[in-house]
């Protein structure tokens, strides 16, 4: 099932803050992870940013499970999403990995296709309290999102996000954009659509932000301390409310 899809990401510095928040945050609760797993692409220099691991000093003692772990990873040539399901770093977690690729499928039935996708993600993932969202691209509306341009699935609709909040929190990962207006204005956009009062925008390499949907106080709470510990102070590190 596996192959070598997305796996370039994996350990740059952008993955060291993500799964370190997805520690701390899900701590205590039945995890669910839908990586919407892209095919690989090889047209840019996307997944070099391992720098942090040669300065432990400055790094590691944020989050010294994750960083050693990826660190390994990257030391062996091993950069998967399989070694991440498989290494210690979410033991409980439920994975949904289910690949969107579509080379054998025509245009015309790609619609029912991702459609389908989408639904074995929710079943995969029905059991759990909390789950994570991780398209390539983060959030796209759904008066743009298009089921049959295939490129476009390397974002998430808001009404997947959505269904994924069901009676539930939900972390939604977003690769901000040249959106008109900035940034903030961006993260507003978006919190607005997603009805999301809570989010956390992280500056390394790229600007990305998570959206937490139904974010209960603890998970706030959780959060709020992340924030504090992983950016030190810095505004590459911030907390967005409304």
């Amino acid at each position: 099932m596996w192959g070598d899809m997305q796996d370039r990401y994996v350990g740059d510095i952008g993955d060291f803050a993500k799964f370190s928040m997805l520690q701390s945050v899900s701590e205590e609760r039945s995890l669910g992870v839908a990586w919407y797993r892209y095919p690989d692409e090889n047209h840019n220099a996307d997944g070099k940013h391992v720098a942090y691991l040669d300065a432990p000093e400055t790094w590691r003692d944020r989050s010294p499970q994750v960083f050693d772990v990826l660190g390994e990873m990257v030391k062996r040539n091993e950069r998967s999403l399989a070694m991440v399901e498989r290494s210690r770093l979410f033991p409980d977690a439920t994975f949904s990995n289910q690949i969107l690729e579509t080379t054998e499928v025509s245009s015309l039935k790609r619609q029912e296709w991702r459609r389908n996708w989408f639904r074995t993600v929710s079943d995969d993932l029905s059991s759990c309290d909390i789950v994570f969202a991780d398209p390539d691209n983060g959030l796209r509306s759904d008066r743009k999102f298009r089921f049959g341009a295939k490129k476009q699935w390397k974002s998430i609709p808001v009404s997947e996000a959505r269904v994924l909040a069901t009676d539930r929190p939900a972390i939604i990962y977003h690769h901000n954009s040249r959106f008109k207006g900035g940034h903030e204005a961006e993260i507003g956009h978006w919190q607005e659509a997603l009805d999301c009062d809570f989010a956390i925008r992280v500056r390394y390499s790229n600007v990305r932000t998570y959206f937490f949907l139904n974010a209960d106080a603890a998970l706030k709470e959780r959060a709020r301390s992340w924030v504090v510990n992983f950016g030190r102070g810095s505004e590459k590190v911030v907390v967005h409310e409304p």
